[in-house]
């Protein structure tokens, strides 16, 4: 299996398909690389790249404690262990603060930002809800029920739903932790305006709570393009992937 070393100790699992311009998928807390896994048929049309974060599913703990640069860095320390100067990066959720944290620190590295239910930080009282409950469950031990919920909202059948619930089953409890404090904490809305690449923000069109952050990010960003994907909340099941699929290819192929 392909694993890349980070920090000497920390191995991060990862898989790559297809050929032509880099297409990397960054997954929220707990999930790993298997949310993305209808995302395998862009590799018709980009060099696909899925990883697990230190943590999560077949990446090996981390070594200390996890925060948003943190998990940035493994990025850039992956793209350059795959020999690639520049990708389109695209962050699912929670996923999104990895890749908004990265393309502000190595803009260089960044074709192209796109973001699934992105946010710069967490300013709506659902959204901390959410985040809160991700929090005390999992410290309760409760990660087959998370695994549960997780599965139940983004698997379209029963198999995708098992395969799912097996993978979040895999994370590490303090590192998932970690991942969700800071999370919860992290901000960058007054950093936004230094983001000088495209930036392509997608969203549930039934995700209203977080249409919020639509307006900070094209009241930060006016060239950022907002897309909505119909009958679609903030989880999106991969029922909805094709249009998902449709939507990369439109925007993210030069």
């Amino acid at each position: 299996m392909p694993y890349i070393t980070v920090e000497g100790n920390v191995h991060l699992y990862y898989e790559e398909t297809g050929s032509g311009t880099p297409l990397i998928f960054i997954h929220p807390p707990g999930m790993g690389h298997v949310v993305f896994c209808r995302q395998q048929s862009l590799a018709h049309h980009f060099r696909v790249i899925m990883y697990d974060m230190r943590g999560n599913g077949k990446s090996s703990s981390s070594n200390r404690p996890i925060t948003i640069p943190l998990l940035a860095d493994d990025l850039r320390v992956l793209l350059d262990a795959l020999h690639i100067k520049q990708a389109v990066i695209c962050g699912y959720s929670n996923g999104g603060s990895i890749a908004l944290e990265f393309a502000l620190r190595y803009s260089d590295k960044v074709k192209m930002l796109a973001l699934i239910g992105g946010f710069p930080e967490v300013c709506t009282p659902l959204l901390r809800y959410e985040f809160l409950l991700g929090i005390y469950t999992v410290k309760l031990g409760a990660i087959s029920l998370l695994a549960n919920i997780l599965a139940k909202a983004h698997g379209s059948n029963k198999k995708e739903k098992r395969e799912i619930k097996q993978y979040v089953q895999l994370v590490n409890k303090r590192d998932l932790v970690d991942m969700y404090e800071k999370g919860l904490i992290y901000r960058c809305t007054k950093r936004l305006s230094s983001l000088c690449m495209p930036l392509l923000l997608i969203y549930g069109a039934s995700d209203y709570y977080m249409h919020p952050y639509a307006k900070i990010f094209k009241k930060t960003v006016p060239h950022a393009k907002v897309v909505y994907i119909d009958k679609a909340r903030h989880q999106i099941p991969i029922k909805h992937h094709c249009e998902l699929n449709g939507i990369l290819k439109t925007y993210c192929i030069t």
